[in-house]
């Protein structure tokens, strides 16, 4: 299975299995705690146990069913394997017993080597299983020669040698007395058991104590102190027991939890009594590894593009809607019932482009389009886009879109332009002239024209005008209103607005003349041609035009 977050584990960390072998043979008392699925096993470990019980009667009711074998062994496993994936500590399961017979038992082991789980932990009981604590002085124990046939059975299987199964006596539990418990246990330990648990369901702790003063140390003594809960630990050490199981209080907290949670929001029908009370949205992310991926993501994504940002330029009120921009910018038109500006982020969110940053001016309280940032330029009515452009800079990334806020396209366009190599790439329509479009045109010169029979052509831009013809000859299209930065491109561009900066005309410059600059610095900027599907709204008639252009 995939590993969600796990660091990479180094030649000289023991094994799982060697880890809860080491545990059950420490000199000093050891300690593990209950999980029961990926994300509290991941908690277990964070808070510094050295192992993890898979509880059976955690495992079933975090599925919802009854500590009766309802939940099939292979759902244990399955749950198994994430918690094994996210963790570094060795993992005992609590396998009740063993789901079947000696047959059983070995395939158990074998799918719990597989899955990376350090041992399991039986019960002399019969399948199905009761859990201990309903009625269990009424549960008849397992054949002593059956069980221990399923113990040799697991041991004969298993690879690793230190692979550990851990015999639970369920006599006391049963009403037998101590001596029974011994007999078994003795029985167990010659059949190859690595640990035995003692298990008692009173609230005092004399079962168990006296159990461990006859056993006399002759194998690892595990105990659950469930019951008897309220005995100091150091008893535990005095008495010589090996290794402590905290049960069942992950799952029992976690639903204390949950139930004071949604009994407070269905009483008040509100989260602001609760939301400073519970994990963050950010923790959960956290504890699932979503930084890994991330990480992961920069390594191994090859599509040639990582995480693209966009800025969209989007200050002005569009006076020549008069009325209809009275109490909008002009990015927040209604088209087909939805702003304009909405239009656009949907078009960067169906490629993945989610870091979206628009520079508003007039009216900037308005936007209120889902999944945007917005920076306000305070200063829009006396500035221009090079302006709005600067107050957008802290958050520019390597792989970032400059755009338009009033443009509507094919997405093919920007899917075309994300994956066109070059530093600094502007957007051409080779098919544009002064009589179809309206608004003020930015006509753009380039090193070669469009030739419609071939596609991928290396064309450099040469220079923006207004007029559709200078010195330099006639035009080879329009700029769209649309640039790529990425990389070194990004660094001529914080370079340029630097220096443009300390030109007194600065306020009045627009994104034609930061490419011209560019240029004239010689810095290369690409040109992709594209041949029409576009709209940049300027008029009403381009309201009409655009419904064309929605989809």
């Amino acid at each position: 299975m995939y590993q969600i977050s796990a660091p990479v584990v180094t030649s000289s960390k023991p094994s799982k299995c060697a880890q809860l072998r080491g545990l059950l043979e420490s000199p000093q008392l050891e300690f593990i705690m209950e999980a029961h699925n990926g994300i509290s096993a991941r908690i277990v470990e964070e808070a510094g146990f050295k192992g993890i019980w898979a509880s059976g009667l955690a495992v079933s009711a975090q599925y919802g069913v009854r500590d009766n074998n309802e939940a099939s062994w292979t759902q244990i496993v399955e749950m198994l394997e994430f918690m094994s994936d996210i963790t570094q500590i060795p993992i005992l399961l609590d396998g009740d017993t063993g789901y079947g017979n000696f047959n059983n038992m070995r395939r158990l082991v074998r799918k719990l080597e597989q899955r990376g789980i350090a041992g399991v932990c039986i019960e002399d009981k019969l399948f199905p299983k009761t859990n201990s604590f309903i009625n269990g002085d009424r549960q008849p124990l397992a054949d002593i020669d059956e069980f221990c046939g399923k113990i040799k059975a697991g041991k004969d299987s298993q690879q690793d040698p230190d692979f550990s199964i851990v015999a639970r006596v369920e006599a006391l539990i049963a009403g037998w007395d101590l001596s029974e418990a011994l007999r078994r246990a003795e029985l167990y330990h010659n059949a190859g058991a690595d640990a035995i648990v003692i298990h008692s369901k009173l609230s005092r702790p004399d079962q168990v104590l006296e159990f461990a003063k006859e056993w006399a140390g002759r194998s690892a003594l595990v105990i659950i102190p469930t019951k008897y809960y309220s005995t100091p630990t150091d008893v535990f050490r005095k008495a010589g027991i090996s290794l402590v199981i905290w049960a069942n209080h992950m799952i029992r907290a976690a639903v204390a939890s949950m139930q004071a949670i949604a009994r407070e929001v269905h009483t008040n029908e509100t989260l602001i009594n609760i939301e400073d009370e519970i994990a963050s949205v950010k923790e959960i992310f956290r504890l699932q590894g979503a930084d890994e991926l991330q990480e992961a993501e920069k390594r191994y994504f090859t599509n040639g593009r990582q995480h693209t940002q966009a800025i969209v330029l989007a200050a002005t009120r569009g006076q020549e809607f008069a009325g209809l921009t009275q109490d909008k910018p002009k990015v927040m038109l209604p088209l087909g019932g939805k702003p304009l500006l909405r239009h656009l982020v949907d078009k960067f969110k169906k490629l993945a482009i989610n870091d979206i940053t628009v520079v508003a001016g007039y009216k900037a309280e308005t936007i209120n389009v889902p999944g945007t940032k917005v920076i306000r330029n305070l200063e829009y009515e006396t500035t221009g886009e090079l302006a709005s452009l600067a107050c957008s800079q802290a958050s520019f990334s390597d792989d970032m879109l400059v755009v338009y806020g009033d443009l509507l396209f094919r997405s093919y366009i920007l899917r075309d332009l994300l994956d066109c190599p070059g530093e600094i790439v502007a957007v051409v329509d080779s098919t544009m002239n002064s009589k179809s479009v309206s608004g003020s045109p930015d006509y753009a010169y380039c090193s070669i024209t469009d030739d419609l029979s071939l596609f991928g052509q290396d064309v450099n831009l040469l220079h923006i005008s207004k007029a559709t013809q200078t010195e330099s000859g006639q035009s080879c299209g329009r700029w769209i209103g649309m640039l790529k930065f990425r990389s070194q491109g990004r660094q001529w561009l914080d370079q340029a607005l630097g220096e443009l900066q300390t030109r007194p005309d600065f306020n009045s410059l627009g994104m034609p003349e930061l490419c011209n600059y560019l240029i004239e610095q010689g810095k290369p900027i690409k040109v992709l041609y594209i041949r029409g599907n576009w709209l940049d709204i300027n008029s009403l008639d381009d309201l009409d035009l655009a419904f064309q252009l929605k989809k």
